[in-house]
């Protein structure tokens, strides 16, 4: 039986939310389509005050860590890079506005 609660929520029960930025690709309706079929809200940056900056902080740091200039193989190859990413920004990662602690370090400290 798969997990779910904080961190392995049910899609389409907590609230999921899929944030990208306003590309063409991400707003035309067969991927807006496969995004709400996965029972997921999408959501999009837009121009003016930042209100998704932790996911644009994210996807900042993936583009730049990650993929900027890489070619994958494959999509399985990528999706294993994403999740090692993942993995290593939310528990090795320092981030100056957690007070240059990793994300998990950060909450297990303030509960």
């Amino acid at each position: 039986m798969p997990r779910s609660g904080p961190r392995h929520p049910r899609a389409g029960v907590c609230g999921v939310i899929f944030h990208s930025d306003p590309g063409s690709e991400y707003m035309a309706a067969p991927f807006q389509a496969c995004v709400k079929g996965l029972g997921l809200m999408q959501s999009a940056s837009t121009r003016g005050p930042e209100y998704n900056a932790h996911m644009e902080s994210f996807f900042h740091s993936l583009k730049a860590e990650l993929t900027r200039g890489v070619h994958f193989r494959s999509a399985r190859e990528l999706r294993g890079q994403l999740r090692g990413y993942i993995r290593y920004y939310n528990l090795v990662r320092m981030h100056s506005a957690l007070e240059y602690h990793s994300p998990l370090a950060f909450e297990r400290q303030a509960a």
